[in-house]
């Protein structure tokens, strides 16, 4: 190959490379300015998944279902391990004589000990029980000689049961359970506000992009319209008045555009902040093209909210716990008993080996009580003011149902009542449209002059189609509000329901 041809092809392949760079550099800024697109499901899934409120319910959900594993716990023997290797005492005592007189005595002793007890709280009597074993030395160091002494408890089984006393176990095991389950539905409500909170900033951001459009395309709408209309001012065929309503109306255009885009840009920022989206790429938001519009039947919402509402299982807990302060009342100021016993086999020796032979058995009982004399009136007092707040907490309950069940009522009928406002809106929509489309082009083609009438037309066209989006925003919003109140998926026809493990993960 000759230089010239050779020179020919670097140059061509070095033109093909430069080629390839600039395409793929072209692809890359073009991939980049593409805007983001979020559908109605994508913005709820992700609020649900990342959003502040979101993440704010998981972490209380959290602190419940330890709370509730430490319950629980408490319930369970409980195995601990003590030891105590050494405690050296090196010091000067004061010990009395027969005679009375006091001695100064030196002492240098260490002692050892380890053992291992097995405890269980008896949850329906109030009291505990508990098995123990260990094994003591003790080292006397100021003699002659070192002696040694072993102490081996061989077992050790130790009772402590209250009589007639308030057992906070009982009610513990009646009221915990509850708030549990509580917290477990309350992060499935947190979920289904934090979709209804998302559709709001959907929409928001929607109807901000929309009204953005509506008025860019106003003020080229009316930049054309002043322009025709000053042909015809020339031409004598309409009044002064008409072209300065055309241009009061264009500037009112332009004035509409900025504060579209500030509008838009304050939209922006709170959606991609709840979202917290971490880049400023534009957003593109798809509406929801598919209405779920099946009625929701009021009896059926009712009785899913009865079932799955934290609501109502906080109801319960606050009368649990007003009749527990009743009996707290009851027990505090009346005959009280403790019983305490310990029965256990022991041994002593200077051996270790010694001391496990032949063990001594080791008994004591003793049986407290407390029996209330005079407390002028304090004990009744006392009952009497639990009992009166527990009336009052039965009242304020019974009308806490009555509201949730009125605000159930109130919930299904604005949703079943979105239907036909939907089918309205979009009905006036496209006559909205229809009309201004119409009167735009007699006016440009001369038919009619009046520029009220025009003006009109494009008000009611821009007010019909920021108004469809409005109903379907409350649409939305009115349909995650009856989840959340009834924990219900009534598109699925199943209740809503949280993975514990998933969340703890």
């Amino acid at each position: 190959m000759n230089p010239k041809t050779n020179k020919f092809f670097t140059r061509s392949i070095m033109l093909n490379i430069v080629l390839t760079v600039l395409i793929t550099l072209s692809s890359v800024l073009i991939h980049a300015q593409q805007p983001v697109k979020y559908t109605l499901n994508d913005v709820i899934e992700l609020a649900q998944k990342q959003s502040p409120d979101a993440l704010i319910a998981k972490h209380r959900f959290i602190s419940s279902y330890w709370t509730y594993r430490n319950f629980k716990a408490d319930y369970l023997p409980n195995l601990t391990l003590d030891a105590r290797m050494p405690n050296i005492n090196r010091t000067i005592a004061a010990v009395p004589a027969q005679d009375g007189s006091i001695n100064y005595i030196p002492q240098s002793q260490s002692s050892y000990f380890v053992g291992m007890s097995l405890e269980q709280e008896v949850g329906f009597t109030g009291g505990s029980i508990s098995l123990n074993t260990g094994l003591s030395r003790m080292d006397n160091f100021y003699t002659d000689t070192t002696t040694s002494q072993y102490l081996a408890n061989m077992v050790n089984i130790t009772i402590n049961q209250p009589i007639f006393n308030y057992n906070p176990y009982k009610w513990d095991k009646k009221i915990k359970p509850l708030e549990y389950d509580a917290a477990k539905r309350k992060v499935v409500e947190e979920n289904e506000k934090v979709a209804s909170t998302a559709v709001n900033y959907f929409f928001s951001l929607l109807i901000s992009q929309l009204e953005r459009g509506i008025a860019v395309k106003n003020q080229a709408n009316y930049d054309t319209l002043y322009k025709i209309a000053q042909g015809r001012y020339e031409l004598g065929k309409i009044a002064e008045n008409d072209l300065l309503q055309l241009e009061l109306s264009l500037l009112k255009a332009v004035s509409a555009v900025e504060s579209s885009e500030l509008n838009y840009e304050n939209s922006f920022f709170l959606f991609s902040s709840y979202l917290r989206l971490k880049d400023d790429a534009e957003i593109e938001l798809i509406p929801p093209t598919i209405t779920y519009t099946t009625e929701i039947l009021l009896d059926k919402a009712l009785v899913e909210a009865k079932n799955n509402s934290s609501e109502i299982l906080e109801f319960k807990t606050r009368l649990l716990e007003a009749e527990s302060r009743v009996n707290w009342a009851k027990t505090k100021g009346g005959f009280n008993a403790d019983l305490y016993a310990v029965l256990g086999l022991s041994q002593t020796s200077n051996v270790i080996s010694s001391a496990y032979n032949n063990p001594l058995d080791e008994e004591m009982v003793v049986l407290g009580m407390t029996i209330p004399i005079l407390d002028w009136g304090k004990t009744k007092g006392e009952i009497k003011l639990a009992e009166s707040n527990q009336n009052l907490e039965v009242t304020s309950v019974e009308q806490a149902i009555i509201d949730f069940n009125q605000n159930v009522f109130i919930n299904v009928m604005e949703y079943n009542m979105q239907k036909s406002q939907l089918l309205i809106a979009a009905k006036s929509d496209t006559v909205a449209q229809k009309r201004f489309d119409i009167t735009q082009k007699r006016y440009m083609i001369g038919k009619i002059n009046d520029v009220l009438e025009l003006r009109m037309a494009q008000q009611d066209n821009d007010y019909a189609k920021v108004g469809y989006y409005r109903a379907l925003m409350t649409y939305w919003k009115s349909y995650y509000d009856i989840r959340q109140l009834t924990l219900y998926d009534f598109q699925r026809n199943m209740p809503i329901t949280v993975n514990v493990d998933d969340l703890i993960d």
